[in-house]
């Protein structure tokens, strides 16, 4: 016997859908079990370029070249 699932919630707005989706569970109103694949042929990647901050140590460990035999190294 399957459970009985809770009815969608009504929001007031995508801040408060969000809110809301953020601290609960969503296995307890959709059912995905039932969930499809979709395929977005129109979506497009975007890349953004961002600014970070980071302490020069780990900038240089970034920027080391791997000593392990495992990871290949690309140039």
């Amino acid at each position: 016997m399957t459970k009985a699932r809770k009815a969608p919630r009504k929001f007031t707005s995508e801040a408060a859908e969000r809110a809301y989706w953020e601290r609960e569970d969503s296995t307890a109103a959709l059912d995905w079990r039932r969930a499809e694949r979709v395929r977005l042929p129109n979506m497009q990647p975007s890349t953004t370029a961002i600014s970070l901050r980071l302490p020069i140590s780990l900038l240089e460990q970034i920027k080391m070249p791997p000593t392990n035999a495992t990871c290949p190294i690309s140039r």
